[in-house]
């Protein structure tokens, strides 16, 4: 039943998969790591504060340096656990069992899989395929965006699909999927045309008023 390269059919559910690879809180913590090292250089204006009062008050190099590591190493370990819970709630994957009819679905996210629950929980799925078009004369490409909505019983959940095929083609294997289980699956397409870059009005009046000065 699965036709699109995101809907991947097992022998006990069918997975709507958003991202690869394993899930769980061991997984997330770990994924954390690396981007958590980025926190002591968005953190690091005050690092440098640190370091140049330490400098003016006469402290050697060498001090200087040790303090200024322990503060990065301070805010990696604060960075690290902070940034491992926004992503925990990161949804992987969407999972309908059993794999023909679903009669239940569950969350799957970063930091592992939510309870099931019924199917009739789930009132829609909506997805909205945003196409961002040249201007005139613009040679960027046409950027297209992917949006998937879960309407569950009480909360919805928005989630940007990684966007590569047909949208009608997903649409299409969602309502097959879903459809005898009695959940509307809907699609929308925006259009718009990228905002033309305008020249700095300041700049062109200011260049003006100077040419009438030179004339005059």
């Amino acid at each position: 039943m699965a036709t699109d390269p995101l809907l991947r059919q097992g022998p006990d559910s069918t997975d709507l998969v958003l991202r690869a690879g394993p899930a769980g809180p061991v997984w997330n913590a770990l994924t954390s790591a690396g981007p958590a090292l980025f926190t002591p250089l968005v953190l690091g204006v005050p690092t440098l504060v640190v370091a140049f009062w330490m400098a003016l008050a006469g402290a050697r190099a060498s001090t200087v340096l040790v303090v200024v590591g322990v503060i990065a190493g301070l805010e990696f370990l604060i960075g690290w656990p902070v940034l491992a819970l926004s992503r925990a709630r990161d949804i992987w994957r969407v999972e309908f069992a059993p794999t023909r009819v679903p009669a239940s679905l569950r969350l799957v996210r970063a930091a592992g899989p939510d309870d099931w629950l019924p199917i009739k929980t789930l009132r829609e799925v909506r997805l909205t395929h945003k196409v961002e078009e040249p201007y005139q004369g613009d040679h960027k490409p046409t950027v297209s965006t992917l949006a998937l909505e879960l309407v569950l019983q009480g909360v919805r959940e928005q989630i940007t699909l990684p966007f590569g095929g047909e949208p009608q083609r997903l649409t299409d294997a969602l309502e097959a999927l879903l459809g005898p289980a009695g959940v509307a699956v809907v699609l929308r397409t925006e259009r718009s045309t990228r905002t033309r870059p305008q020249r700095n009005s300041v700049w062109t009046s200011g260049g003006s008023a100077s040419a009438g000065s030179g004339g005059g």
